[in-house]
């Protein structure tokens, strides 16, 4: 009994929580993450994550974007650099460069 209970306690795989930046919010500076991120507000910086960086429909990033993987759904006014995959949706708006891989 006390077995069973130790075995799901180790199997368990720690996850960071993804940050959100929410909307009618406006933060000024640079943002590192090691886990997801989701801007539905305003950034007035670059972001570095190591993670996933999700640009909601009505939020905008001022910055460069340096990640693993990005959705973006909203504007980017500067360069977005993914290790991995890239996903412009359909009302997307991107000015800058874009490195993918």
């Amino acid at each position: 009994m006390f077995n069973l209970k130790s075995r799901s306690a180790t199997n368990e795989t720690p996850s960071s929580p993804a940050s959100i930046i929410a909307a009618g919010t406006t933060i000024t500076g640079n943002i590192e993450c090691a886990g997801d991120i989701r801007i539905d507000g305003i950034l007035i910086g670059h972001i570095t994550g190591k993670a996933k960086v999700l640009i909601g429909p009505e939020g905008m990033v001022q910055g460069d974007i340096i990640a693993q993987q990005a959705d973006i759904q909203g504007t980017v006014h500067g360069r977005i650099k993914m290790k991995g995959l890239l996903h412009l949706h359909g009302k997307a708006i991107v000015e800058g460069d874009i490195h993918a891989a």
